[in-house]
């Protein structure tokens, strides 16, 4: 007889099998769920994802760790929630959307997506990890398609414009703002990397080293998402003919 499977936390199989909140297990009255995912980003946002620990979070919260177990098997269960909380506060503000153009509404909502993952750069890992799939990622993955779809989006184009600019920020966000990102003094050094080569081997790179170091993250996050709007709207118009 084949051993049961036990799906990994975050997984759709897992979210699927979860309560809508993680059920007491045992014992006396616990700490509040919501209290001790905010505590433990809290921790992630201070010492990274590595070094959090169930004692530590415990400590923090002033309980025990036998607490934080009566709602959740280890810490992986934990930073499946804590992932969804982080994508919980993804929520453009109903002002910020209306009367908006679809494309006009997707950037701020990627802007809005950015701008969450950069409050949390320690916990960019996690969103490689897995897939949002949690309460708040289906809810935001449904209010994003629903937009598209609202603005005469086919389901497949939709679909893929979700996926495409979900990658592009999470990607962006990783890169430039995660644990190991370069930081401001490397693109310094960076340019004069550039400078110091051989311009006849490099032309194109030595002529390019200001550009290369010199546009501001913010500036070159929208640069690069304008195009992928400028893509989705060709491939929009196209499948409209």
């Amino acid at each position: 007889m084949a051993a049961e499977t036990t799906a990994a936390p975050g997984s759709p199989a897992w979210w699927a099998s979860r309560p809508p909140a993680p059920a007491p297990r045992r014992g006396r009255p616990p700490v509040d769920v919501g209290k001790i995912i905010d505590m433990a980003l809290k921790l992630i946002d201070e010492v990274g994802v590595q070094a959090l620990t169930l004692r530590m979070l415990a400590d923090a919260l002033g309980s025990g760790t036998a607490t934080l177990y009566r709602h959740f098997a280890g810490k992986d269960e934990l930073l499946a929630h804590v992932v969804d909380r982080i994508v919980g506060e993804v929520q453009p503000a109903p002002q910020d959307m209306k009367d908006l153009s679809w494309r006009e509404a997707a950037a701020v909502g990627a802007e809005t997506f950015y701008d969450t993952l950069c409050r949390h750069p320690n916990a960019l890992p996690l969103l490689v990890s897995q897939v949002p799939v949690g309460p708040n990622g289906l809810v935001n993955r449904e209010r994003v398609i629903g937009l598209l779809l609202g603005f005469g989006f086919p389901v497949d184009l939709a679909a893929r414009a979700f996926t495409a600019i979900g990658h592009y920020v999470v990607g962006f966000a990783i890169q430039q703002h995660g644990p190991g990102a370069a930081r401001p003094e490397d693109q310094t050094q960076l340019y004069d990397y550039y400078r110091s080569l051989d311009p006849a081997a490099y032309p194109a790179t030595t002529a390019a080293a200001a550009d290369l170091t010199g546009v501001p993250l913010r500036e070159e996050f929208r640069f690069g998402l304008g195009l992928l709007l400028d893509g989705l709207e060709r491939a929009r118009e196209a499948r409209g003919d």
